[in-house]
């Protein structure tokens, strides 16, 4: 049965999307299919921005170490890297401008100036190989890159055809975009309309090698808003409660990295909509997080679960005033059941939140909050109005009976257009009636509650962050020594997953497996390498199945017990 709290907030939404509500929905047309978007909605997120830093212009919006500017001095600025990319440096409406580099005020700067020039803000995963970078930026055709020293510098040897253009943190936007810095009077910038591309963010597919997904602006600006819908939803759900909702700014943590779907859309993307001030970190240090939540008063914090539990159980906690943070949210991964009471536990002024959402969804799908969360933990919670329709469907792309197992789908206005430059990708990813296939083997209980049972996709989620057995398989192939590997996730207590390693030598040859380590961290990035650990010899071929592939349940099993992905 409904919870009092679902039937409480189904209530306040549907006056939401009421006629003339702020979350009123009228009909679109993607892919053939009709869907909802929302009737309000700005057409571009150059118009996103305009408006909502406007509306909050004097209130308080960046805060990265000394640097502090509001929502009025951020539209500001990003006029100016605007007028600055294209007049300096020729940049054309739908031109590919990529972006690597830490999260920091002037990043949010450089991605706000792309868009309003009229570029495709292409967000580079900072935490990938010179080599990976390269592939990034060549396999959507990257004009321009703006990049810090450190991103830059493992991009030294490597083939591309991008112009680097460096930028500094922990300085005024002025001084530390100074190499794209225009006047934007003097520049005619273009108009943005709502199906021109916006972004390109990297996924890790089960084929291996990155895929670009790129969205337009209509979908963008319906992901953040979506979110958006979702807060007001919850605040008109603690105005009406006991202790009412709070009355001073919102204020969230930026501990996930911008280039994620999680950091751009549900936190930096959304607080334009909400007002929320936004305190960003340079890296992730639960000490430096706890004093900077005391500090600024943040009242809402998001990352991947790891973060809120190191948050729970540091022991220097309780030195500290967090009583402002009511919401401890986590994507990106799963958390573990156990982390969920350890939370409440250690924060009982706030609610753990779990959303649920990828890349191609612009984070948008499902979220379980707070007494419903600590009812059902193991769960991603409901479809999230107003937007999303969630389905579990079999292979051919038909609904399975409520509560069977099958591929969780999403159908939105905020889902991407397809993977940059690869068709047969895309059209693999959509049902005919652009359903986006998850990859995800899930159920739905008698309340509509998700429940994620398995993966189809062969990819480990360490901290967030995905790996595509593959593609460390294809890396540990690259030595000579080697015959059989098997790569797969196995449980960690503070990632969720991370990658293992089985291998078999050819005859004659031989290698340590600290030294196979050191070989694979040459060539992809130190997060997707095992631990040497976690990398193990076989002394025999390894098992197959009757299709001759590996059999990697077995492996997995021989080596650590029963197997925890697909």
């Amino acid at each position: 049965m409904p919870t009092e709290l679902d039937k409480t907030l189904d209530a306040i939404m549907d006056t939401l999307t009421a006629p003339d509500a702020p979350a009123e929905t009228v009909p679109t047309t993607r892919g053939g299919v009709e869907m909802p978007m929302l009737k309000n909605a700005p057409p571009s997120l150059v118009h996103y921005f305009a408006h909502y830093c406007a509306e909050h212009s004097d209130a308080c919006f960046l805060v990265d170490g000394d640097v502090r500017l509001t929502f009025g001095e951020t539209w500001v600025a990003a006029r100016h890297v605007a007028a600055g990319l294209v007049a300096e440096h020729g940049v054309n409406r739908g031109d590919r401008v990529g972006i690597a580099a830490r999260n920091s005020a002037n990043w949010i700067v450089a991605y706000m100036g792309v868009l309003i020039a009229g570029g495709c803000a292409t967000l580079l995963n900072g935490f990938s190989s010179g080599e990976e970078l390269a592939d990034q930026i060549e396999l959507v055709g990257c004009k321009l890159l703006l990049a810090d020293a450190q991103r830059a510098k493992r991009l030294d040897g490597q083939n591309h055809d991008a112009k680097i253009v460096l930028f500094e943190h922990n300085v005024s936007p002025a001084d530390g975009l100074a190499a794209f810095w225009g006047a934007p009077e003097t520049v005619t910038l273009p108009e943005v309309g709502p199906e021109d591309p916006a972004t390109i963010l990297y996924t890790s597919g089960s084929t291996g090698k990155s895929k670009g997904a790129w969205s337009d602006h209509r979908g963008v600006v319906h992901g953040a808003l979506n979110y958006a819908m979702q807060s007001l939803m919850a605040f008109t759900y603690l105005d009406s409660s006991e202790g009412g909702a709070p009355t001073t700014q919102a204020c969230a943590l930026v501990a996930v990295p911008l280039f994620h779907v999680t950091g751009e859309v549900p936190v930096f993307l959304q607080s334009l909509a909400l007002g929320r001030k936004l305190v960003l970190m340079p890296k992730w240090d639960a000490l430096e997080a706890l004093k900077l939540m005391d500090k600024e008063k943040v009242s809402y914090f998001a990352g991947v679960p790891l973060m809120s539990y190191e948050i729970a159980t540091h022991p220097d906690r309780k030195n500290y005033d967090i009583s402002s943070c009511s919401g401890f949210a986590a994507g990106g991964a799963p958390r573990p059941v156990e982390h969920v009471n350890k939370i409440r536990d250690a924060f009982p002024d706030g609610f753990p939140l779990l959303g649920y959402g990828l890349t191609e969804t612009n984070g948008v799908g499902c979220a379980n909050f707070n007494e419903n969360y600590l009812a059902k933990p193991s769960s991603t919670g409901r479809a999230s109005r107003p937007l999303v329709d969630l389905a579990i469907l079999d292979d051919s792309g038909k609904p399975v009976p409520q509560g069977q197992v099958g591929e969780i789908c999403i159908r939105s206005v905020c889902n991407f257009i397809g993977y940059w430059d690869n068709d047969d990708a895309t059209r693999a990813a959509y049902t005919d009636d652009m359903y986006f296939r998850t990859g995800d083997l899930g159920r739905l209980d008698e309340d509509d509650y998700v429940y994620i049972v398995d993966r189809k996709k062969d990819i480990i989620i360490r901290g967030g962050e995905n790996i595509t057995c593959i593609e460390v398989e294809e890396a540990i192939y690259a030595h000579d020594a080697i015959a059989e590997c098997s790569v797969f996730g196995i449980p960690d207590d503070r990632m969720g997953e991370v990658p293992a390693a089985v291998f078999y030598l050819k005859p004659g040859h031989g290698i340590s497996p600290e030294d196979l380590r050191e070989f694979l961290l040459a060539s992809i990035a130190p997060f997707k390498v095992p631990l040497e650990e976690h990398i193990w010899q076989s002394d025999k071929p390894l098992p197959r199945l009757g299709t001759q592939k590996i059999d990697k349940r077995t492996v997995r099993r021989t080596y650590v017990g029963n197997p925890v992905s697909a």
